[in-house]
Formats: C-alpha cells, structure tokens, sequence
C-alpha cells in the first residue's frame, strides 16, 4: 500500500469527519424552521423505469428545468458544474468532452474513440458527440454517476447523462422566450403543445442561440471568430394507438456552425490567426418508443433510435498570421498550416425489455424483473486535411454492439430491497484507413451491479452498491506511430458505493451523500508525443492511447436541498474527488493525481422570495486546480464564481435580469504544456490555455400561454 494512498485515505476521513459535523449542526437547526414548505418530488426517467429520485440506490443529480432556465443556460456545458464530481474539457466552440468522477475522454482528432461517459438525448444515442446537447425546450438533465454496466453498456463507464425533453400535453400551452446579453449574445426560442386528436398529443420546440463570443482577433480587426451559432428544433408525438398500445415518435434536428479561435500565443482572450477555425454539426434524428401493455403481469417496451451527423472540425494550427516576424529577427522561422476535420457518422440503436407490472415471486420473495436486448451499429467516416502533409488522411470506423440484459429488484422484507442487475455484451469493431491499418476485434464483455437498499423510515434510506463497468479496446490511428503501440486494450472497473437519501422535517430538507471507491484495471490513458519538425523549431502532437496497469478514484458526493420557510430554499452540491495510478504508465503519471480530475468542487446558493412575483438567486460556485492532460503536469487554477439573478414574474410573463461569473474570473478549460508554438520565442517549449466564459450578464423575458 502506497503512502499516496494512506494519505489520501487519511484526507478523505477527515473530509468525512468534517461532513458529520456539518450534518449535525444542520440537522440541530432544523426543529426552530417550523414554516417549512415541501420540496417537490423529482422523477429520474433513465433508468429501465420511472423512479424517485430518493428512491435510487445510486448516486444521481437531476438539474430542473426550472434550474436551467434561472441559470440561463443554452447548452449542456453551463449545467456540469450543478453537479458533484462533474467536470469537461473544452478544445473545441463547447465542453463536449465531460469527465464523471474524474474519467472521460478530453479530446479527439483522427483517433477513433471509445466514450466513457453516455449521452442521450431523448432517447436519441449522442455519445461522443455532446455538441448537440443544447437545453432548447428540456424538462431536466439527469446525471448519473458510476459505471451503467447493466443500462447502458460500453459506452458508459464512468456514467450517462440523460436529457429528457418536455412531454406534450392535451391542452394548447405554449411558450415564446427572448434573451439578450453581452457579447453580442441573441436567443429566440418557442415552444408549443396540444392535441392533435383525441388519441395524439404533440409539442413542437424551436431555438436560435447566437453570440460573438469573448475572443478578439487583433490580426483581423474582429470580435466574432469565436462565435456560437446554434439551432435546435424537435417535434414530440404521443399516440394512443389502442387501448394497451402506445406510441412516442421524437423528431430532432440541430444546425451548429460555431467559430473556433480560442488559442493565443500570449495567453490571452487576443488571437493572431489568419485563418480562425470552426466547430460544425448537423445532425438529424428520431427516436420511436412503444409500450404495449401484453397483460396484466409485463409490459413490452421497444426503442428504436437513428442518428445522422456530419461535424466539421478546424483550426490554425499555427495561431498566427504568416508575415508574424517580418522584419523580426525570428524572420524565417514561422510555419503556416491548418488542420481540418471531417466526420460523418450513422449511429442506430434498438432495445426491446420486458418490464413487468405485477412483482413475480422469486425465490420465495416479490420481485420487480426486466429483461431486454440491444443492438447498436455506429459507422464513422473521417477526412482530415491537413495543410502541413502532403495528402489527406481518411478512415473508417465500425461497431457494432449486441446484448441481454437482465434487472432484479427483490423484496427481502418490507423495509430490504436486493437489486441485481447483469448485461453481457459482445462488441466488434473494424478499423481502416489509407495508411494501410487494418484492424478488427471481436470480445465479449459483461458488466452489472448489486445493490442492497434499507428504507430506515418512511422518507428515508440507506443503499450499498457493487457495479462493474466496460470500456472496450481499440486502436491508435496515428501513422507516425511504432506499430507496438496500435493496439490497447478493454478497460474494467469495480465501483463500490454507499450511501443516505431521504426528506426530513415535513420534508423540507432532501439530502442525498454517496461515499465510493472505484478500482480501474487496464486504465485507458491518452498520451502526447512532441516531435520537431524536419524545417523548423516548430512540434507535432501525436495522440495515442496505452493502458495504465491500475488506478483508484474514491470520494464523496452530497446535495441537500433546504427550504426553511415559504420564502427561502438553500440549495448546495460538493464534490470530493482523490484519484491515483497504483501503477503508471510512464514516470511522468508517478505519484500524482488523473487528469481533469479536481479534488474539490462546490455549488451553494439561494432562492429568497422577495414578493410574491420577485425571486432573487445568488449562487456561488468553485473548483479546484487539476492536471490539464496526462501527458505533462501543467494545471488549471482554482476558481470561485459568484452568479445571480432576479427574476419578476406574472400569470403570463417572467422577467430575468441575471449574471454569470460576475467577478470575471479566468477559468481554464483545456491546456497544453510542453511545446512550443511561438516563432517570436523560437518556439520554445511553454504552456498553452483555453479560457471559459469570461463575466456574462444579459436579461431575457417569457411569455407563456
């Protein structure tokens, strides 16, 4: 046992020790708060059926849409921070590259990649492609952390992120909302809702999210070459088709033409590129979901999902203009090139369950079954054209994923529960590109969970869990590389977990604490070579994935929600992440913590009812620094953000005036260390940053009918 460890186990206590304290001052308060209100009750929809939030024997973070909307958030990337142990790396015009409890992917060029964290939207599979994940008309985000092994698969880890839409309604509702802020920033969306029949309702939803972004580009006299450029439309069915069948037919379509200028060779929010880059996607999608109520025992439900995307991904690699050290004495030295990526990729999903209606008795006791299978195919072309090589690159990528699963829930007693759940998988995968690789794997892999839940009281329980998670192997595309290192291998991981759920005090406190340690086997870590280039001081990456032998990632994650009178709620989420390699992949990964993983993160805020149509919501929020990649030991910097908003509403109007960062932090959400990319400097070897959303503010209306 390593003294890393001890002295993490030792943090981690005194972390815990600290917690209890809190917890008994909390709950010493709380008989004088006699006014309470109650705290409404969240359904998590992800799972194989509807279930209360405190009634999951796992830890989850479900974000409202009432949430959403007071933070003013347009996409996915502005809500990570809600939850516990929840990080992203940018790279790109948005955080689409999140990490669950410090494990996620932080980038990708022309390697074919492997998620360890799901995203669905609408039952639609985005996995890998989180761009799309704008908050355009949705109901709430549900987060779930801990390998899915039974839900989801391959694909998820370290977790899935769940966004569900609004459900339409048989009467006509509606809703048209307008946003303006700084930067430039525009958001026109509308919603609408009815029936169509008798047997059909539907809801339609529309959005246009535009900004210039907070980068300036001294070389070319503009403000707009980071811009945002998004547009999400979806159509929603429910149709009764008969009596015991149903139907929900999801139509989703999203247009981002996002600018891509975000490195500066000094630093800064100022860019020199010539030749400002790109974040493109379209994507267009559909999701038909079933239920057929065969009896009285079991249902049977089928989804079938389909989604076409085509992303475009550029930028100047150089960060300069060509002419950067005319009459200089660095004169000669710059290069000038531009990388471009194209992908076009299919992805398709079945999955058809049996979930029962009526507890069945297994071995003596009552039982909650589902079993299903599931198929998945995903095609994935890539162009890359690079202006520094001669010739393109280009490959394609294949999968194809079968499996059953099964879930238990057992009724032990009337206050134990038992709930095992077991996927096994078989995955293959073919690879290919004009660099004459060829690569084909075929494995089986399964994973799963045991979990034992204890009601203690009738609004409280007590839940341990074991799971076990997946990450299938792959392949190193780079043609650069030894052929030794083409190949790594699946990645496996044991999550042990325990934790309390529950409401107190007329159930105006909620309160969920989970306690974990996950033991990772075959770490799948991606590295960095630098190399000079033959006609310059200048370096190339060059991006490769290898196996770590062994990793831990332990912690803690706790919200409470609290509404002591009628008039104020406190809300808090903290994060307490301590990760290691047992065993590292090279000297540089020794004896410190896993990449984009911080050991600390934290929200706390408040909602104070100043009038009965005034709402005023302060909120602070920080994390702290963290390794930037796992190929060199550059860091972010902590931060803490302070946001607000006052919101006026009426019977059919809400007005917001609200500000995000509003002490103007710098926030790092990528970075690169280790080369050098200045011809000024001689292209000495430094660290590069990617800075976040600088302070934000603007005020939006809504209008309901």
């Amino acid at each position: 046992m390593s003294i890393y460890f001890v002295k993490n186990v030792l943090r981690l206590t005194k972390t815990l020790l600290h917690l209890r304290s809190l917890l008994i001052l909390i709950i010493s308060l709380l008989p004088a708060m006699i006014s309470a209100k109650e705290i409404e009750e969240i359904i998590v929809t992800a799972n194989f059926r509807d279930i209360n939030l405190l009634d999951t024997a796992s830890s989850v973070t479900v974000i409202t849409a009432d949430s959403i909307d007071q933070r003013q958030a347009k996409h996915l990337e502005q809500l990570l921070n809600l939850a516990p142990n929840i990080n992203f790396s940018s790279g790109a015009s948005r955080g689409r590259f999140i990490q669950i409890r410090g494990i996620g992917e932080r980038s990708q060029f022309i390697e074919p990649l492997n998620p360890s964290v799901g995203v669905i939207i609408d039952g639609i599979d985005f996995t890998g492609i989180a761009g799309a994940a704008t908050t355009m008309d949705i109901d709430q985000v549900e987060i779930l952390r801990g390998p899915q092994g039974t839900l989801f698969g391959a694909n998820a880890l370290a977790g899935l992120i769940n966004l569900k839409s609004k459900n339409p309604t048989e009467t006509t509702e509606g809703n048209v909302s307008v946003t303006l802020g700084n930067f430039n920033s525009h958001t026109l969306s509308g919603a609408l809702g009815g029936s169509l029949s008798s047997a059909a309702n539907y809801r339609v939803a529309i959005q246009n999210h535009t900004s210039d972004g907070y980068i300036s580009n001294e070389f070319l006299s503009r403000d707009d070459t980071d811009n945002i450029d998004e547009i999400s439309m979806r159509s929603v069915i429910d149709w009764q088709i008969k009596d015991n069948v149903k139907a929900k037919l999801t139509l989703f379509h999203v247009d981002i033409d996002n600018g891509y200028d975000a490195f500066s060779l000094d630093n800064t929010r100022t860019t020199l590129s010539d030749t400002p880059g790109h974040d493109r996607q379209k994507s267009s999608a559909f999701a038909l979901e079933t239920t057929w109520q065969k009896n009285d025992q079991f249902d049977v439900v089928s989804r079938l999902s389909f989604v076409d995307s085509d992303l475009e991904y550029g930028y100047d690699e150089d960060w300069a203009f060509p002419a950067i050290c005319v009459g200089q004495d660095c004169d000669g030295w710059e290069y000038n090139s531009e990388d471009n990526y194209l992908r076009d990729r299919q992805n398709s999903t079945v999955d058809l369950r049996l979930v029962s209606k009526e507890p069945a008795v297994f071995l003596g006791k009552f039982t909650d079954w589902v079993v299903g299978i599931y198929a998945r195919e995903q095609d994935e072309k890539l162009l890359r054209e690079y202006t520094y090589n001669v010739g393109d690159f280009s490959s394609d990528f294949d999968t194809h994923n079968q499996a059953v699963y099964t879930e238990l829930n057992i009724a032990a007693s009337n206050n134990l529960s038992v709930i095992t759940g077991l996927r096994f998988e078989n995955r293959r995968a073919r690879y290919t590109d004009n660099q004459d690789v060829n690569h084909n794997t075929d494995e089986g892999l399964w994973g799963g969970r045991v979990a034992i839940q204890y009601m203690v009281s009738p609004t409280s329980m007590v839940y341990g869990l074991v799971s076990r998670g997946y990450k299938a192997g792959g392949v190193n595309s780079d043609p650069s590389l030894h052929p030794s290192d083409r190949e790594f291998d699946t990645e496996f991981m044991w999550n042990i977990e325990s934790g309390l759920k529950g409401s107190w005090m007329r159930e105006a406190l909620s309160a969920q604490i989970s306690v974990f340690y996950q033991k990772r086997k075959d770490i799948q870590i991606k590295q960095s070579l630098v190399q000079s280039r033959d006609d310059s001081n200048a370096s190339d990456f060059i991006d490769y994935f290898g196996n770590s032998a062994k990793g831990s990632n332990y912690g803690l994650e706790i919200e409470l929600n609290w509404m002591p009178t009628d008039r104020l709620s406190v809300y808090t989420s903290v994060g307490r992440l301590l990760t290691e390699y047992d065993t590292p992949l090279s000297l540089a990964l020794d004896s410190r913590e896993q990449a984009h993983a911080p050991s600390y993160q934290y929200v706390i805020g408040s909602r104070l009812q100043l009038s009965p149509k005034l709402l005023w919501i302060v909120e602070a929020e920080g994390k702290d620094k963290f390794y930037l990649s796992s190929s060199h030991n550059e860091r972010s910097q902590s931060y803490r953000l302070a946001n607000s908003s006052l919101i006026y509403t009426t019977k059919d109007w809400t007005f917001s005036l609200w500000g995000r960062n509003l002490t103007d932090q710098d926030v790092i959400v990528r970075g690169f260390g280790g080369f050098g990319n200045d011809p000024r400097k001689y292209y000495a070897p430094e660290p590069y940053y990617q800075y976040g959303e600088p302070r934000a503010f603007g005020i939006s209306s809504d209008y309901r009918f």
